[in-house]
């Protein structure tokens, strides 16, 4: 087997095989056969469309593996995909690394203990894992939530397009700071089975998902100030601080009020009332379950 021959042969079957708003790209004109163009490949693989046409023709050495592991993400090739592919080209395949589900004792005592600050975790595809008592004001008691439906990402573009809260620039901002962030754990984990069905659902029920997917950010979420409405206690301000956890590529996530600040006596007043009613009833007060809105 000629080893050109047939990674030229495999990236031909792969592009024909995708569909460009199945990769975050507009249909455009009239297209003379299936798949994606070979410039659109190069777009999003990140090289020259002549070295990626010489790929498809069996031309030229031998990709690297830094040009095989581009190819693999823009043509959204599956875990044994990407393997035949490095294999095919002379290269072992790169060790599989999975984000993680399953929290450290240290994270849950520190959730724990993060008693007057809303904080919850959340791993690489926003799948919320873990929270705390003042969280739930801010994203609902996800006890309540299917755990397949606990998903950040999924919440904010299951709003229509038209929906007037994409009017509010700090909600677009948000949003493409996510997809950014969402981005990076994409190339992070080639091939996540999680992170893939997600971005293919979206891509295939959100417009403006798709859109700011197209764009192609990519930036690690960092902190970020955000403002929010609540009817009960009016506007709140709070910087939203992010703890990035390596080892498992989870963030715990927390929002942080300026001391003696309005927003900080409401988050004190909430847990001083989750306090006073954990001896007496087992439920949360009325006020806790999604006072914000947030979600």
């Amino acid at each position: 087997m000629n080893s050109r021959d047939e990674v030229a042969a495999f990236l031909r079957a792969r592009r024909a095989r995708l569909k460009p708003a199945g990769v975050g790209l507009p249909d455009g004109i009239r297209r003379r056969t299936p798949g994606l163009r070979r410039q659109e490949v190069a777009q999003l693989a990140g090289m020259s469309i002549d070295y990626y046409i010489r790929l498809e023709q069996g031309r030229g050495p031998n990709p690297s593996r830094q040009v095989l592991s581009a190819l693999a993400r823009a043509l959204m090739l599956n875990r044994d995909e990407r393997d035949y592919l490095f294999r095919v080209a002379g290269e072992n395949p790169p060790t599989v690394i999975r984000p993680a589900r399953e929290l450290t004792p240290a994270i849950r005592y520190l959730l724990a203990s993060l008693s007057e600050v809303p904080a919850y975790v959340v791993d690489a595809k926003y799948d919320v894992l873990a929270w705390n008592d003042l969280a739930i004001h801010f994203i609902s008691d996800l006890s309540l939530v299917p755990e397949a439906d606990r998903n950040m990402v999924r919440w904010m573009f299951r709003r229509p397009d038209d929906d007037p809260h994409w009017d509010e620039e700090s909600a677009e901002a948000f949003a493409r700071s996510t997809i950014a962030d969402l981005r990076a754990a994409y190339a992070r984990y080639p091939g996540d089975p999680g992170i893939e069905g997600l971005v293919t659902e979206l891509l295939g029920t959100s417009a403006r998902f798709a859109e700011m997917w197209a764009a192609h950010d990519v930036e690690e979420r960092r902190r970020i100030v955000k403002s929010v409405v609540s009817p009960l206690f009016g506007q709140l301000e709070f910087e939203c601080q992010v703890l990035q956890i390596p080892e498992t590529g989870q963030r715990l996530i927390f929002y942080c009020a300026e001391p003696g600040s309005p927003t900080h006596q409401v988050f004190r007043r909430l847990a001083d009332v989750k306090a006073a009613t954990a001896s007496t009833s087992p439920g949360a007060p009325e006020e806790s379950r999604g006072a914000f809105g947030v979600r």
